[in-house]
């Protein structure tokens, strides 16, 4: 699989450059691996739309709490939305998505999934808020490709940047699994998150 991170701040244009590029990225990757990204607004939305774009099945973490869909803070409940439209698999993944140390759990268990990870990322350091660098390092040590995005002109905000147009084609099915080996409803296959 191919995941997606970055900074949780980034501007409506900078997305808008982010998506671009991705989808230039993901076009140039050989073979038809699938995305693999957690819910949310920003980079999640803009790695989904350029997946899609270029072709790819797109797959999307989403928390649960008790093995029940947990509550996603308010700012990314609508890119969550699109993100669902756009996705081809969803897994559910336990971890508290108000929790910044949960997140940053949940992101490693996913590149930890991957072979390939874009890291939308400026190269500063991670923060108590934003902790793109220490994703980075994460998949470096555990031999995980990356491929730092970050095109001419990026910036960041201080408010989240959401991309403010609808998803461009919608799936040909969304599969829900929850983590373990549940079933997938919509086919019957059984997937795992580790």
């Amino acid at each position: 699989m191919i995941a997606a991170v970055g900074h949780t701040d980034l501007t409506g244009d900078t997305l808008e450059l982010v998506e671009n590029e991705l989808r230039a990225a993901l076009a140039r990757l050989p073979g038809d691996t699938a995305g693999l990204v957690r819910a949310g607004a920003g980079v999640p939305v803009a790695f989904g739309r350029a997946a899609r774009a270029a072709g790819r099945d797109l797959v999307v973490l989403t928390p649960t709490q008790g093995l029940v869909p947990a509550l996603l803070p308010e700012r990314d409940r609508m890119a969550t939305g699109e993100l669902l439209l756009l996705a081809r698999q969803v897994r559910l993944l336990p971890y508290d998505p108000a929790d910044r140390d949960a997140c940053v759990t949940a992101d490693e268990r996913m590149i930890a999934e991957c072979r390939h990870l874009f890291a939308v990322w400026d190269g500063s350091p991670s923060d108590g808020r934003d902790a793109t660098a220490h994703l980075v390092a994460y998949a470096r040590a555990h031999g995980i490709e990356v491929e730092v995005v970050w095109p001419d002109k990026a910036a960041r905000g201080t408010t989240p940047g959401v991309p403010a147009r609808p998803a461009a084609r919608r799936p040909h099915a969304i599969a829900h699994t929850a983590v373990g080996s549940a079933p997938l409803l919509a086919t019957g296959k059984t997937e795992h998150v580790r």
